[in-house]
């Protein structure tokens, strides 16, 4: 029997016992590299490669150890041998350096934070004084949950998306987390935090549920936010924000429920006088707004959708109209009655905070609350559409042709119109600190609409986007003055502008069958909202450029793409 060899000679080398690029065994050997092809340096010079003899010079690359054998340069920032200091391209930095941006302390958070948030994170300036946390640094997740509870309640109670981002940036940056990045969209507010370049980011998220309107808190989360953002007046820590925000939370509306629903009967009653009414019209407007406005909340107890609360809420003032035209009554105006209807229903507020979301880049979120405002109109749409049938089916002569509104009132609209602006305020919850200032603004509204549209000749959609222009400006002005939210002096002051007339006639020729001008009139509609938000935006920019906010030496402005040829 031939003899067994050892285990070698049992089985062949396995994989991991040699490398893949080992030659088989039989195969002649290539020879050993030598030590020349294998430089010290990658950043060496290949052999037979000679520089310029005559270039000298200190840290010049002719200097001493830097010949073709030599590992390293004399500098890193020596420029290279062919580098032509007069035909140098534009892409190395200026000799005089990239400009540093310097915020000052006394621009309001709002204009620093913009400012901000729009630059790359290597540019931004240096932290400025932090609120005092431990030795061992601030706790980031806690920092990062109070941000988002924080942003939550902005976003719920109607701040534009850029404004929450702004916010949540200047609260993390307080606390030290400087390289922070906040995203908003509609119902989704997430934020990231990375300490450095080689650190795991830390990343929280947070959903809205539930979306109301409470300008009170907004303006007690907005004081939160100048107090932590001031560091050297106030010192907050985590444990007195959460205190804070807990108590923001817990405290009750301002207002109770019978109190808006009287507001939402004033409003709508003022806004029947504004198109042509009279007592009588005021007084029945108001009954069918308090009417639909009880059975709204009665809706919203039962759980049914925002949907359906506005259709419901919708009807009562159509079907008091309709009641009006039924008993042929000659004292009062049926299309003056759902039109106050209409004013109390129609989502300014949500037009304009998606539409200004749309304009400052934010297409998601804008998408989405413009959706939003599209199915409440729609649910306003069906009440009265539905009332309008059975009233043209009943026999009731509804006229789209009185639409022609008296001009020779102009003292008493403009009382009504401050009136009106009251309600809407009251109806947002506002501070009582600022109704005046909210009517007042409302009250100048809707003279620079009457001078222009009525008395002037002009169209009322450029009327309307001329006068909801100033009310932006006015509302962005009061703001910086009280360092806080514009909404509470925006919102409320555009409600004499809001298109019910027009919706309400538009309506009227869809029910009677007349398609093409029933879409004409609420293509007017449609266009003088559009107008309304856009003018309010363009107003608070305007405010930015004439009020210079601190920056650079050449100006620091909020950043945005720079998009001229269509692509």
């Amino acid at each position: 029997m031939a003899e067994q060899g050892g285990p070698e000679d049992q089985k062949p080398q396995s994989d991991e016992a040699r490398s893949a690029f080992v030659p088989p065994t039989g195969v002649e050997q290539p020879p050993a590299p030598s030590e020349d092809d294998h430089p010290t340096s990658e950043f060496a010079l290949p052999a037979g490669l000679h520089t310029d003899p005559t270039a000298s010079g200190p840290g010049s690359p002719s200097g001493p150890g830097s010949g073709p054998g030599s590992d390293t340069l004399s500098s890193a920032f020596v420029p290279p041998s062919g580098y032509d200091a007069q035909q140098h391209p534009p892409a190395f930095t200026p000799a005089h350096g990239i400009p540093m941006v310097r915020l000052t302390k006394e621009a309001p958070w709002q204009d620093r934070m913009r400012t901000m948030l729009r630059m790359p994170v290597t540019e931004r300036p240096a932290p400025e004084s932090v609120q005092r946390t431990d030795d061992s640094g601030p706790a980031v997740p806690r920092v990062l949950d109070l941000t988002l509870r924080i942003g939550e309640l902005l976003l719920a109670g109607g701040e534009g998306a850029e404004d929450v981002e702004a916010a949540m940036f200047a609260v993390t940056r307080s606390y030290g987390l400087d390289r922070s990045e906040p995203t908003v969209t509609f119902t989704l507010l997430s934020i990231s935090y990375q300490p450095s370049l080689v650190d795991d980011p830390v990343t929280a998220s947070r959903t809205v549920r539930r979306r109301g309107t409470d300008y009170t808190r907004l303006a007690a989360v907005f004081r939160l936010i100048d107090d932590i953002t001031t560091a050297e007046h106030v010192e907050v820590s985590l444990e007195e924000a959460y205190r804070r925000l807990a108590e923001i939370r817990r405290n009750r509306h301002p207002y109770p429920g019978w109190v808006l629903t009287v507001a939402a009967g004033l409003l709508a009653g003022s806004a029947s006088v504004l198109v042509g009414g009279n007592f009588l019209v005021f007084i029945v407007a108001a009954a069918g707004a308090m009417l639909g406005d009880r059975l709204a909340w009665l809706c919203a107890g039962r759980g049914l959708p925002e949907f359906y609360q506005f259709t419901v809420a919708a009807m009562p003032p159509a079907a008091m109209g309709i009641a009006l035209t039924l008993t042929h009554s000659t004292d009062v105006r049926p299309s003056a009655v759902i039109t106050g209807g209409l004013f109390a229903l129609l989502p300014g507020r949500a037009l304009v905070a998606g539409v200004q979301d749309g304009l400052t880049g934010y297409y998601i979120t804008a998408g989405a609350r413009l959706l939003e405002v599209m199915y409440f109109f729609i649910g306003i749409v069906a009440g009265v559409l539905l009332m309008l049938y059975l009233g043209v089916q009943l026999g009731a002569q509804l006229n789209p042709e009185a639409q022609v509104v008296a001009n020779d009132r102009p003292v008493l609209q403009i009382l009504v119109s401050m009136t009106l602006t009251l309600a809407f305020a009251i109806l947002l919850q506002q501070e009582r600190s600022t109704v005046l200032a909210v009517t007042l603004n409302g009250g100048v509204a809707w003279i620079i609409y009457g001078a222009m549209a009525r008395e002037g000749g002009i169209s009322p959609v450029a009327a309307t986007a001329v006068a909801a222009g100033l009310v932006g400006l006015f509302g962005q002005l009061f703001s910086r003055y009280h360092y806080s939210s514009s909404l509470p002096y925006i919102t409320a002051a555009i409600g004499p502008l809001l298109p019910g007339s027009a919706t309400y006639f538009g309506l009227l020729f869809v029910a009677q069958n007349e398609v093409e001008a029933g879409l004409t009139s609420l293509s007017t509609a449609v266009a003088t909202a559009l107008a309304i938000a856009i003018g309010v935006n363009l107003g608070s920019e305007i405010s930015r450029l004439f009020m210079r906010v601190p920056g650079a030496v050449e100006g620091a402005s909020r950043r945005a793409a720079k998009r001229t040829r269509g692509f």
